[in-house]
């Protein structure tokens, strides 16, 4: 969960069209979960070419890629590149797909998931303060991970200086008490259209307790 920074995705975009290289945007994790149009709808890029994940089918196993015609129209039968997969094109994967879509696709979802999010956001930074440890909560949209780090994570190698066996305690902690995180700390959590406000408050309040434990016993 690292934002890039202002001017870093249209560097990428000017650069690839300058050296006539494919941009190719992987919106496995963010593709329809930040925004209808995806990341690049929301942060202003546009790429090449597009990959998505399990996200298009609601949790259903599904992935798709597409692009601008005149590349897609080089795939098969179109054109010379062959590709096919044993589920492509599943009957039960596409109805879910669109079923979700649709969802998706109704007024104040996004808002309404995007504000659980930010009440999460806020509500983690609030407790690691109370508990009087430092690390960092990047989020953006309904995605957000803590990182046990004090430094601000912005790249690869600012995520890899963080406190990885902090937060797996932090992890099993939560687990103990009923909140399944992502078990490595280099994921990313997400709130979703199913969560409610007592869910969130159920886990700041975990959150804020766990924090505390863990901070008076650090070396345990």
């Amino acid at each position: 969960m690292v934002l890039p920074k202002e001017g870093f995705l249209q560097g990428l975009r000017d650069l690839t069209r300058k050296h006539g290289a494919l941009l190719i945007i992987d919106e496995v994790i963010t593709g329809f979960r930040l925004h209808h149009g995806s990341a690049q709808a929301l942060l202003g890029v546009e790429g090449d070419l597009t990959t998505m994940g399990k996200i298009i089918g609601g949790g259903v196993p599904v992935a798709a890629y597409g692009g601008r015609a005149e590349l897609m129209n080089n795939v098969a039968p179109l054109g010379p590149v062959y590709q096919a997969g044993t589920l492509a094109g599943n009957p039960l994967a596409m109805s879910a797909g669109i079923a979700t879509l649709n969802e998706l696709g109704k007024p104040g979802v996004y808002d309404g998931v995007n504000a659980l999010a930010k009440k999460l956001v806020h509500g983690l930074r609030n407790a690691l303060a109370g508990a009087g440890i430092v690390a960092q909560v990047n989020g953006i949209g309904s995605l957000s991970t803590i990182f046990f780090t004090p430094d601000p994570v912005t790249n690869y190698a600012g995520a890899k200086r963080s406190d990885t066996k902090r937060y797996a305690r932090y992890f099993r902690e939560m687990l103990n008490r009923g909140i399944f995180l992502a078990p490595s700390q280099f994921e990313a959590a997400f709130v979703s259209a199913s969560h409610t406000s007592a869910d969130i408050d159920r886990t700041i309040a975990t959150a804020q307790e766990v924090l505390k434990f863990i901070a008076a016993q650090p070396s345990a």
